[in-house]
């Protein structure tokens, strides 16, 4: 079982950069409202001023969803989407303890981060180009395909976890209370790419293992060496 993106991922986006934790002993009991605080904080401060689309990070997101043939203010990026709200609405939703600091720290690196409840995926899980015979569950209980072409994340059972790449998420593994095993993913493009994620890596790291008291493992994956064994 190995979590990895596509060869032909690679070669249309070579600066793509990919950080991954995994964490086992998760819940839904722990306290993390000051560690949200810090980093939504960090966020506030980032956009004084400006708004996320000013942000390197997420320029980057969007000439990439240009390049998939999507009209980047229609699909955003997950971190453009929560930085967007936390502009706006100056807080972000609580939905539980592991996805709001997961939504805290995507916010101030502004980089997307993606959290999944490793019970729900099935054998390997690859970022890849669909080819439109996977089964997207979303949050509204509907089923949906990927259009071919469209990057997803596609476990070995053909479920697509993730559609359009960073943008939305299937509720099929999204973090749920009886949650125990997490794969964690952050992904970026920008110049800085390199550096921002490992710094938000090394960020998850201690929160994961100051708040839940939990192990963890993580890599920072690369064409050279793109898979992550679950």
């Amino acid at each position: 079982m190995q979590f990895s993106h596509s060869s032909d991922l690679w070669r249309a986006f070579p600066e793509l950069v990919a950080g991954v934790v995994r964490a086992d002993g998760i819940h839904d009991r722990a306290e993390v409202a000051d560690a949200v605080a810090r980093h939504t904080a960090l966020a506030l401060a980032r956009l004084e001023g400006r708004t996320e689309s000013d942000l390197q990070a997420i320029q980057a997101w969007r000439r990439a969803f240009q390049r998939m043939g999507l009209k980047p203010t229609q699909y955003r990026c997950a971190s453009e989407a929560l930085l967007r709200r936390l502009r706006k609405e100056g807080a972000l939703p609580r939905v539980h303890p592991l996805v709001d600091l997961c939504n805290a720290v995507s916010v101030a690196y502004a980089i997307p981060v993606a959290a999944l409840d490793l019970a729900q995926v099935t054998g390997s899980l690859q970022v890849r180009h669909a080819d439109g015979s996977e089964d997207y569950l979303s949050f509204g209980g509907g089923h949906e395909a990927p259009e071919s072409g469209e990057v997803a994340f596609v476990d070995d059972a053909g479920s697509a976890h993730a559609r359009r790449w960073t943008n939305r998420q299937s509720a099929l593994s999204a973090i749920a209370p009886q949650t125990a095993s997490v794969l964690i993913v952050a992904e970026a493009l920008h110049d800085r790419a390199t550096d921002d994620v490992r710094a938000l890596v090394a960020t998850l790291e201690r929160e994961l293992q100051a708040i839940w008291g939990v192990a963890t493992r993580s890599a920072i994956l690369s064409r050279d060496a793109p898979a992550f064994d679950l």
